[in-house]
């Protein structure tokens, strides 16, 4: 049984093969429409979404099979203090597949631990969005033609936007990637994927302002300043409209570059914008329900049986209890469920926690 945590859970040639058979989809959908009769997806989303539920619940009616779930913690048994692990013990039992987003980091990982079904992470905090990765890898490959040799520009929220953690992770591993981080100084990537990237070798450059790097990009990755993240509204009302891409500045863009967007917007794109040919944010959404559909077929081995018979360790797999150690991130799964256990592995000679890769003390 495979799941889905993380981009890095997949390898680059199971990437190309996903992407593959996405597009093929595309290009064939009638020959997939019942691939998946008899099967049930369980949408899990214990945080409000319009795109990532809707889409998956498309592409699995697209396959022919049939979908349940809830729509915000609310509506679960959460609501009465039941904790992620015993809604993913009980719900695997009636799902052949479950696509689950949750506030908190790490969350996703503990799903799996228990779970009696494939996992697919559709968001867990600020932590990853691996769907979405694969909707923008889809993306900039149908419309760019590839994925290595791109500059990519990043601007926005960059702290807690977890769909740009998953893209640089997914897009370090092709060559010649060199990436343009535009950001806030209270925005900027965290630091330790900052570290990572300088540890790794990869050409990076962080400047505050669009207008001055736009004209380096082929890819310009907008995001939303998220105020669900922030813990004062006072920071957040201040910084929310930090980038707006107007035609001013796309003026000062390559005829070829395209606009890419994980949505919902605010203000951070300008409605003009939305008639400029490179603008793609919208067509994105589209390939995000083709590569799911792929990913379904994959993780059910009904499109590729190998596929699931890859030796793939699991999410928390090789990670151990350490006594005294405690996840320093409020936002982690263990720190909003005290009843789930911690678990730590040893990087660099220091530990970090399991579940949502952040420093243990």
């Amino acid at each position: 049984m495979r799941h889905l945590i993380s981009p890095m859970d997949l390898s680059v040639k199971e990437i190309e093969s996903l992407l593959d058979l996405a597009g093929s989809i595309i290009d064939h959908p009638a020959a997939f429409a019942h691939k998946c009769e008899g099967k049930q997806l369980a949408t899990l989303f214990f945080e409000p979404s319009t795109r990532t539920r809707l889409s998956f619940e498309s592409a699995m009616l697209g396959l022919g099979g049939q979908v349940l779930g809830f729509s915000s913690a609310s509506s679960s048994s959460t609501a009465k203090g039941e904790t992620v692990s015993d809604t993913i013990r009980v719900v695997s039992s009636y799902a052949d597949i479950i696509a689950m987003r949750h506030p908190k980091d790490g969350a996703a990982a503990a799903a799996a631990r228990v779970s009696r079904c494939p996992i697919i992470n559709a968001g867990d905090g600020g932590h990853h969005h691996p769907t979405q990765t694969l909707t923008d890898l889809l993306t900039i490959r149908r419309l760019k033609g590839r994925l290595d040799h791109l500059t990519i520009g990043l601007c926005g929220d960059l702290k807690f936007g977890r769909t740009v953690h998953s893209l640089i992770k997914a897009m370090c591993r092709y060559e010649g990637v060199r990436f343009i981080l535009v950001s806030p100084q209270e925005l900027r990537l965290p630091d330790h994927d900052l570290q990572a990237l300088r540890e790794g070798g990869f050409d990076f450059v962080e400047d505050p302002s669009l207008e001055n790097t736009i004209g380096e990009m082929d890819v310009l990755y907008m995001t939303r300043i998220q105020g669900e993240r922030f813990a004062d509204k006072a920071e957040y009302e201040r910084l929310k409209d930090s980038y707006i891409l107007d035609m001013a500045k796309m003026a000062l863009a390559k005829r070829d570059m395209i606009v890419l967007h994980p949505l919902p917007r605010v203000n951070e794109i300008a409605v003009e914008v939305d008639e400029d040919p490179r603008a793609k944010y919208f067509d994105q959404v589209l390939f995000g329900k083709y590569v799911r559909m792929a990913l379904i077929l994959k993780l059910l081995g009904l499109n590729d049986p190998h596929f699931t018979e890859e030796t793939v360790p699991g999410p928390l797999e090789g990670a151990q209890t350490v006594p005294g150690l405690h996840c320093c991130n409020d936002r982690c799964i263990t720190v909003a469920e005290p009843t789930q256990k911690s678990l730590f592995r040893t990087v660099d000679g220091h530990h970090v926690c399991a579940y949502c890769d952040h420093a243990a003390n």
